[in-house]
């Protein structure tokens, strides 16, 4: 008897029509779909078949929830777990592979869009200018979830990267206060809560009214912060698409 894989899908941050294509059809054919109910819009669900099994797991441990996929799986059921975001991004499904892999499961995991492509998307800006900014960093800053001492924001912050910052909408005030300590005062901030979802907001303010205006907004959950040099008023070009830039595609002109 062979066991069906148990998928692992990002459904994006809120749109509907963010979901990967393949995760998609996962979700058309699944039996069993257990899905997010707090962080993934139940929009997202039309596509499942009208006899498929939707679980929804908000109230659920982990305890609860990984018997359903495995009995699932066990039954010869197409099993798709659906997450927000990105699966492998602050997803706690690291514990859910263990699990998968102690029981001899399966299992794919299908990627998502991620709340910071999102906002790059809905900001209409390039993350990584040529001599400004090369680097992205995802990161949160410790709450009821520590961050290892070497990861910690102020030493992160030192590189100025684009840096994107997940889970601490509550710890705003201490974020802040680290960010200012290598950031310009006046670098912008875009303030994202619940990208994709029909309350959206995008709030653009200098660091130093971050979390004055968090508090403004009142955004708690769900939002994200994106501090970056791209998101001013800057110049400059790529040399991929340069006249004088040459590689496999479009070789240097010969000199006659």
């Amino acid at each position: 008897m062979t066991i069906k894989p148990v998928y692992i899908i990002g459904a994006g941050p809120g749109d509907p029509e963010l979901i990967t294509v393949k995760g998609r059809n996962i979700l058309a054919r699944a039996d069993v779909v257990i899905y997010a109910n707090s962080l993934v819009p139940k929009q997202m669900l039309d596509v499942c078949r009208s006899d498929a099994e939707l679980i929804p797991t908000a109230n659920k441990t982990l305890e609860e929830i990984m018997p359903l996929v495995l009995a699932g799986a066990r039954s010869q059921k197409l099993v798709a777990r659906l997450h927000d975001g990105d699966p492998s991004l602050y997803g706690a499904i690291h514990e859910q592979i263990i699990a998968l892999n102690e029981a001899g499961i399966a299992f794919e995991i299908i990627p998502g869009v991620s709340a910071f492509q999102l906002a790059a998307a809905r900001l209409q800006v390039e993350l990584t200018i040529p001599d400004l900014v090369q680097t992205i960093i995802l990161t949160r800053i410790s709450g009821r979830t520590q961050v290892p001492e070497r990861e910690e924001l102020s030493s992160l912050a030192a590189h100025q990267a684009s840096l994107c910052l997940y889970l601490s909408a509550r710890h705003v005030e201490h974020a802040q206060a680290k960010l200012l300590e290598h950031y310009p005062a006046d670098t912008t901030v875009a303030i994202c809560y619940r990208l994709g979802w029909p309350d959206e907001k995008l709030v653009l303010v200098p660091l130093t009214e971050m979390a004055a205006a968090t508090s403004q907004e009142d955004l708690i959950r769900t939002t994200m912060y994106l501090v970056s040099p791209a998101l001013g008023k800057v110049q400059g070009r790529s040399r991929l698409y340069h006249p004088t830039h040459d590689h496999l595609f479009r070789p240097k002109s010969l000199e006659i």
